[in-house]
């Protein structure tokens, strides 16, 4: 089932690929260095074993009461910054009785410059992403349910993660994220999807989210769209791109579906 909304209307209808626009320049002029920001955080940094043999890292915020409930909370191409943690804190005093794990994909690369982070992220191995939330999944066990969140760089591993989970996926938030494209790559999915997407991104643009939304159907997956009339990377409020309007309606969306799934 695919219900495709439009946020100015309200009306319904029926390896990573994120990496071919480091070399963009307009995509990297298209993420401006982010403000800093003052965060002081009750998370702490963990550390789990992966199934490649090494240490994952994921900034943790732990429930009150023991819970199988987990939220794993993907970066942007910035990496693990403060704005990340402090989504996932918010994220965490939402929820209530939920574990959430913003996961380390960059394994401690952090930077606020456009290129640099681009160059990480043409440089990760899916390989290593994937044994880092395999290693959380293993921190999950094996009756956790896993709901994912994630934008731009951090939505396409969003979607990837909860393929990854299987039977344990809760749900999946991406917010402006590259897709999976083939139909092996989707079919092991078994959490809902909920897309949110910008009508001014150049480069997860209507053609793309078009595409996705043939590929969920062929597969039998359910998939909700939502489109703003905003810019790429416009929920982050340490962006010069920020639309407070629209980021504060896509994240009321995202969290009545995460509530509403764990």
């Amino acid at each position: 089932m695919i219900r495709c909304t439009n946020s100015s209307t309200g009306e319904q209808s029926g390896g990573d690929s994120m990496a071919q626009f480091a070399n963009d320049s307009n995509f990297t002029e298209a993420h401006e260095k982010p403000e800093a920001i003052d965060f002081q955080g009750k998370g702490e940094m963990t550390e789990f074993r992966t199934p490649d043999g090494s240490m994952g890292k994921a900034y943790t915020i732990k429930p009150a009461e023991t819970s199988n409930k987990f939220l794993f909370v993907i970066h942007e191409w910035w990496g693990l910054n403060d704005q990340i943690k402090q989504e996932a804190e918010r994220l965490a005093d939402s929820l209530g009785n939920v574990t959430v794990m913003a996961l380390d994909l960059y394994d401690g690369k952090v930077t606020d410059n456009p290129e640099e982070a681009g160059k990480i992220m043409n440089n990760i191995k899916p390989e290593r992403c994937e044994a880092i939330i395999n290693g959380a999944l293993a921190v999950a066990g094996k009756d956790g349910q896993v709901a994912t969140i994630g934008w731009c760089f951090g939505g396409g591993w969003s979607l990837r993660s909860s393929i990854l989970a299987g039977d344990r996926g809760a749900g999946c938030v991406m917010y402006y994220g590259m897709p999976v494209e083939k139909a092996n790559e989707l079919a092991p999915l078994q959490a809902d999807v909920l897309g949110i997407f910008a009508k001014k991104d150049e480069w997860i643009n209507e053609k793309v989210v078009n595409n996705f939304k043939a590929l969920a159907k062929a597969t039998g997956k359910d998939l909700e769209i939502n489109w703003f009339d905003a810019d790429h990377a416009f929920a982050n409020p340490s962006n010069p791109r920020y639309d407070k309007a629209a980021a504060q309606d896509a994240n009321k969306l995202a969290l009545d579906f995460l509530r509403e799934k764990l």
